[in-house]
């Protein structure tokens, strides 16, 4: 199942684009600015929902694989059991009771693990929103005390990112 953050920031990042887009067509260093923000933000979100989807994942394929292996020896132990005595039985037992308690200790480290990796990616995605948009607004604020700084500063970087693509001829 697909996590809604996965699909919000999916929209975020593609409405970030088109905003930045449009800002820089318009001229509008704002909208630039804000919109290459969104974009960001929505890319941290998706990738926030893609953590989510794996950790999931993960968690129900080791119950899985628990449940298979618990099911494996009791199937072992029963045609072993069938064909001789009570005390093979009585082993039998403890082995599926000693292989339930494992499959149960596995099946709680993953669901713990899971949701504390759940705990730090919220966290993190949290954090980074807020260091996202404290940027944004600190570039906003420098680009429109300093507009032609900032005009220089762009033409530099345009400058330079031209020369590594198109390189020295």
């Amino acid at each position: 199942m697909v996590d809604t953050n996965r699909i919000t920031g999916a929209a975020k990042e593609l409405g970030g684009k088109i905003q930045g887009a449009v800002g820089d067509l318009t001229g509008s260093n704002r909208n630039s600015v804000e919109g290459r923000a969104r974009e960001v933000q929505g890319t941290a979100e998706n990738l926030y929902g893609q953590a989510k989807d794996a950790v999931g994942d993960a968690a129900d394929y080791a119950a899985d694989a628990a449940r298979d292996v618990g099911g494996r020896i009791r199937d072992t132990v029963d045609d072993v059991a069938g064909s001789d005595g009570r005390e093979i039985k009585a082993r039998a037992r403890q082995a599926q009771d000693a292989a339930g308690d494992t499959y149960e200790r596995a099946e709680r480290s993953v669901r713990n693990a899971g949701r504390e990796d759940y705990d730090y990616a919220d966290d993190a995605y949290e954090n980074g929103g807020r260091y996202l948009r404290q940027g944004g607004r600190e570039v906003t604020h420098q680009v429109a005390e300093h507009p032609v700084a900032a005009l220089l500063v762009a033409g530099l970087l345009g400058y330079g990112i031209g020369l590594l693509i198109h390189g020295r001829d």
